[in-house]
């Protein structure tokens, strides 16, 4: 859901949206791994793993990694965790610039190959996205956060039967894995299934190992549904009061729209039915 919700957007678009960020979770860390020390001068905050990462401390590891990444842009992990702090503030072309400039300088590098892609899926180029993704990945040994990504950018292109097939193939490499059932709930938001996603996003912030991210979807879901004070409470967890009122109070005027809209449709079908 991420940490605000922007005007103007269908709910499909910000599922859409989420599963972009699933992605980017998904893809993180993905063959063979990043390191989590802390580079330079970057901070405390951002010298966490990304996926720990709570909304309000994004601006100041993004400030601290960009000053790193300005110092030595061919630094791996730090132009790694760059990109990921700028695809969760939602700076997607930033984001892509800054691993566009890595896969040059490291282009056999299945790890930036990997985070390639979910920047390519970040700005909506879904198939060199899934090329990047899958030339990541080493069939012999298959990678269960690239298999997460990849089901992640084909629900993107409406490709869900194929997407959840490789869900279910990373859940059996990683048995709960709290992002992977993430990444399925979100699949049947896209999909309308409001009930099963709710189901898939609770067990999901059940798990050990759940991040924002995950909780943010749940809150999406539950909101969607019209439990908005619920919703509400969930996004709180993570984000400020005002920033998880305004969302539940746009979730709220998004949803007012669509059912103006279904009214609108049913009186239209009418009138034709009398004519």
């Amino acid at each position: 859901m991420g940490t605000s919700i922007r005007p103007a957007a269908s709910w499909r678009r910000l599922a859409g949206a989420a599963i972009v960020l699933a992605v980017a979770a998904s893809a993180a860390g993905c063959a063979g791994g990043v390191s989590r020390e802390t580079t330079g001068s970057v901070s405390r905050a951002s010298g966490k793993p990304v996926d720990q990462l709570a909304a309000s401390e994004l601006p100041g590891a993004a400030a601290s990694l960009g000053s790193a990444y300005a110092k030595d842009t061919r630094n791996k992990d730090v132009a790694l965790r760059y990109a990921n702090v700028l695809q969760m503030q939602g700076n997607q072309e930033q984001a892509l610039a800054v691993m566009r400039k890595l896969v040059i300088d490291l282009p056999k590098d299945r790890t930036v190959l990997a985070a390639y892609g979910k920047a390519l899926a970040g700005v909506g180029q879904f198939e060199p996205a899934l090329d990047a993704i899958r030339r990541a990945q080493t069939p012999e040994y298959p990678d269960w956060k690239l298999l997460s990504a990849e089901g992640a950018i084909l629900d993107q292109i409406g490709e869900k039967a194929q997407a959840r097939e490789l869900y279910r193939k990373a859940l059996d490499i990683k048995p709960n894995e709290p992002s992977i059932l993430s990444n399925l709930g979100m699949s049947y938001i896209l999909d309308g299934d409001l009930k099963t996603a709710e189901t898939y996003l609770r067990n999901a912030v059940g798990q050990p190992g759940a991040d924002s991210r995950v909780r943010q979807n749940l809150a999406l879901v539950v909101g969607l549904q019209g439990r908005f004070d619920e919703a509400e409470q969930i996004a709180s967890q993570e984000l400020s009061p005002q920033q998880a009122q305004a969302n539940v109070a746009y979730l709220r005027s998004m949803l007012s729209q669509q059912n103006a809209w279904k009214q609108l449709k049913a009186e239209d079908k009418k009138k034709q039915a009398t004519n």
